[in-house]
């Protein structure tokens, strides 16, 4: 299918209303988008564990990036019911909690509410429309942001911060919002293959910075580290192709670029076990070897990564 894409700019017509929006699993990457729809004067309600609810309750969030360090004062539960009435919800969980929070927000969601999944992983959407109501609208969006959680009710931004979403009924007057909120967002046909470039950067260095413990430039600056990278790419890359995928952009180049970009970036992964908590390894390295094996394509490597993971979560679930 060819590729059709459309930047929403910020400034190309009046603001409409605000919006009422939800974050279901306030982590970092909620936490940076709703923060700044907040203060863009939207309503915004963050859902998310205790302590970082109660913080964010005593004190507002405090977004620190480049330029910034403020607190800004919104709403937050540890509730699933929080998404009732809600124009929008930005689905955040990791992927391996999907199913189970659509399910908990179900009964709750406004008729006609739009649920944008920015999660990593390529199928999260179709999961989620399979468990909410017929007829919820539901698409998948393309997340570029560096961000990490400093501490409960605290989101560090590091970099990027831009979206490409699905089409859908509402992806237009959203994405308009978004843009207006300075969240620079696009609407593409090719989602799907965004969303495998995206899962071919996660699968080259997020297993790798997490069992490394390093963030991605030092790490590329480690002999034979750039081979294992593109060796790992043409794995993905040979199961999107015969998975008819086909994938936007110059990946190769992508690849290279996130070490320059966001040389200080620890992968999510990382993140994840130095907190002692399940990775999205399963979603990520082992989705691709998941499709691998259906399709008949050798993924050698990210079943190494993917299983060396596995190990690493075991050792920080250890008493």
């Amino acid at each position: 299918m060819t590729e059709s894409t459309a930047a929403i700019p910020a400034d190309s017509s009046p603001a409409p209303a605000p919006l009422r929006f939800a974050v279901m699993g306030a982590g970092a990457v909620g936490c940076y988008f709703g923060a700044l729809l907040a203060r863009a004067g939207h309503s915004v309600t963050l859902i998310g564990r205790p302590a970082h609810v109660q913080a964010v309750q005593q004190h507002g969030l405090r977004l620190q990036t480049a330029v910034l360090d403020v607190q800004v004062p919104m709403s937050a539960s540890t509730e699933a019911s929080a998404v009732q009435g809600a124009d929008v919800v930005l689905f955040c969980v990791k992927s391996s909690d999907t199913e189970d929070a659509a399910r908990q927000m179900r009964p709750h969601l406004a008729p006609g509410a739009l649920v944008l999944t920015l999660q990593n992983g390529v199928d999260n959407d179709e999961r989620v429309r399979a468990v909410l109501h017929a007829g919820t609208p539901v698409a998948a969006a393309v997340v570029y942001v560096a961000t990490a959680m400093g501490g409960p009710g605290h989101v560090v931004h590091h970099g990027r911060g831009e979206l490409v979403i699905a089409p859908s009924a509402r992806s237009d007057e959203v994405a308009r919002q978004l843009a207006a909120a300075g969240i620079p967002t696009q609407i593409s046909d090719n989602v799907r293959g965004a969303l495998w470039a995206k899962l071919v950067l996660n699968s080259a260095y997020n297993a790798l910075s997490a069992l490394s413990k390093q963030p991605y430039g030092p790490l590329v600056q480690v002999p034979g580290v750039t081979r294992v990278i593109d060796d790992i790419v043409a794995e993905c890359l040979a199961v999107a192709a015969a998975d008819g995928i086909t994938i936007p952009g110059d990946v190769q180049a992508a690849v290279r670029g996130i070490a320059t970009t966001m040389p200080g970036q620890f992968s999510s992964t990382a993140q994840d076990l130095a907190r002692g908590k399940p990775t999205e390894i399963d979603h990520l390295n082992g989705y691709v070897v998941q499709r691998g094996a259906a399709l008949g394509v050798p993924t050698p490597l990210n079943h190494a990564l993917q299983v060396l993971v596995k190990l690493a979560e075991m050792k920080g679930a250890a008493p």
